[in-house]
């Protein structure tokens, strides 16, 4: 895992669990062209495993489908966090865990983008964006910018007992701003 010197701070961290089992998958990239990451289609497969999500492998066979999605459902997974219904779909993340008004350190963060959602982990904020952990941005687990106005909803795990160091993170305003994720 290579983070840059602005997010290094986040191995630190004794949780929220969802970043660290979503930083253990830093870095995991498409391949381009007709081959596909077995990695990423072996996230299918192991959120297929229960018999709720058994579309899932069926559905999920190849990298280029958008897959932020799949890498929150493994995330939420290995979290032992319940996964949403038809967890392929960005939007319905809006149903994960309970609302919160003020998104803070491993939130799930829904997202608006031209032909349907973006969903990611909450990092930081700087004055215009949420700094969000996710999969396929840039094709590729990383962090990015993401212009507040998009947001569309933002999500509390729900915890027995809340991490202590769930809380609302100011990060300077460097790096590029996505625009789509998709």
């Amino acid at each position: 895992m290579a983070l840059t010197k602005q997010y290094e701070w986040l191995t630190k961290e004794n949780g929220p669990i969802m970043i660290k089992q979503a930083l253990n998958l830093y870095d995991t990239s498409e391949v381009l062209g007709a081959k596909n990451n077995p990695t990423i289609l072996s996230w299918a497969k192991e959120v297929g495993q229960d018999p709720m999500y058994k579309g899932v492998k069926d559905f999920y066979i190849a990298d280029s489908i958008p897959w932020c999605g799949l890498f929150m459902a493994v995330v939420a997974k290995r979290s032992s966090k319940q996964i949403v219904k038809d967890p392929l779909w960005a939007l319905n993340w809006g149903n994960f865990g309970k609302h919160t008004p003020v998104p803070m350190l491993g939130d799930v963060l829904v997202f608006i983008r031209k032909g349907g959602g973006h969903v990611g982990l909450y990092v930081g904020e700087d004055a215009t964006c949420y700094h969000v952990l996710g999969g396929n941005q840039s094709d590729k687990v990383c962090i990015t910018r993401i212009e507040k106005n998009r947001l569309y909803t933002s999500r509390r795990p729900k915890y027995i007992n809340q991490p202590v160091n769930v809380r609302k993170i100011s990060l300077s305003s460097s790096g590029t701003v996505s625009q789509n994720e998709a």
